[in-house]
This record gives structure tokens, C-alpha cells and sequence, in this order.
């Protein structure tokens, strides 16, 4: 199998960017807190501005897109009895919005993204990474956990419609003092 190439989307990139979000809104609707008729919606400049607000990577293989993932600073919110970020100076990023083809499933594909992730995280200064997964989907809480991501007491409603009665769980990601240490992702 070819090798995985993780990219981070600019502004120019936009567009793939928007194409791939929309597959994954398409294909794995219930994993999300968007909609695709509400993504859909956004003007171009929306699309850019998405870009431009928190760093966005675009997995690849053989030239097609495979995957996508998205990092951002994370924040507590009034949904959640969050108390992640007591204790860390450094602060935190929050990896969302990872989603694969379903034919790269099982391929590495997620993993390249989370490590692509981490490691903007690490060089952003931040000292651990933040993965909500639904306490539902064994396979995310699988996956997460064997990248060296941890459990957490932090819980939360499942964010989106039809989402009654289902809960995440933060799942932490040490990133390590040494900016250039990362945990093996891999």
C-alpha cells in the first residue's frame, strides 16, 4: 500500500477542504454535530474563513483524498462537566472532526491525521490533546486509546439532533515536555 501523506489546508485549499467535510457530513452523518444541508449552506467565504480559524489536515494516498481531521483550542463549555484544563498552563488542543473513506478505514489514515494533529498541538505550545469519542462507538474509544490517549472523569451530552441520552468522554493525549518528543502514534 502507498504511503499516506497528511497536509495542512490553506486558505487557497479551501475548496478541497469544503469537499471533503461535505463527504464526510455525507457519509457519516450521525458522527457529527453539523449537518450537511446546514454546510452546505456556507458561502465561499465562510469556507475560507473555516480554513483560517484552526488548522485543518487532508490526509491523502495515491493522490486521492482519504481523510480529514481538524484542531482546535479546546474550551469547556456550559454541556459538559469539563474540568480539563484545571492544571495546564500549557493549555490544550482538541483534535475533531476526524473522519476516513470508508475504504481507507483500517489503513493508518486515521492515525496519520491524529499524529498530524499532535504534532501541531506540541509545536503550538500546547502540552496535551483532547479527543471527544461517544462512549458508544467501541472502535473510536479503541482507536484513541491505542494511540496513547487516556480516559477521562470529563463527560459530555452528544452534541447534534437525535443525540438523547448519548454521552462523550474526553480522552487525553500527553504530548510530553520536550517539544520534540511526540508519544508513539504510530
Amino acid at each position: 500500500m502507498s504511503e499516506i501523506t497528511v497536509t495542512t489546508v490553506t486558505p487557497q485549499d479551501w475548496a478541497a477542504f469544503k469537499a471533503v467535510r461535505l463527504d464526510a457530513l455525507r457519509d457519516s452523518p450521525a458522527a457529527f454535530s453539523a449537518t450537511l444541508a446546514e454546510e452546505a449552506a456556507f458561502s465561499d467565504q465562510e469556507w475560507i474563513a473555516r480554513v483560517e480559524r484552526a488548522p485543518r489536515f487532508i490526509a491523502h494516498r495515491d493522490g486521492a483524498v482519504v481523510g480529514t481531521a481538524s484542531l482546535g483550542v479546546h474550551e469547556a463549555d456550559d454541556s459538559t462537566d469539563d474540568r480539563l484544563a484545571e492544571g495546564f498552563n500549557s493549555g490544550l488542543s482538541e483534535i475533531f472532526g476526524l473522519w476516513v473513506t470508508p475504504l481507507a478505514r483500517g489503513t493508518g489514515v486515521a492515525t496519520a491525521l491524529a499524529r498530524a494533529g499532535a504534532k501541531r498541538a506540541q509545536q503550538d505550545g500546547h502540552s496535551h490533546v483532547v479527543y471527544w469519542v461517544s462512549t458508544d462507538n467501541g472502535r473510536a474509544v479503541a482507536f484513541a486509546s491505542g494511540l496513547g490517549f487516556r480516559p477521562t472523569d470529563s463527560r459530555r451530552p452528544m452534541r447534534g439532533s437525535n443525540r438523547d441520552g448519548e454521552e462523550e468522554i474526553a480522552m487525553i493525549l500527553p504530548l510530553g515536555a520536550d517539544r520534540g518528543t511526540l508519544p508513539d502514534l504510530g
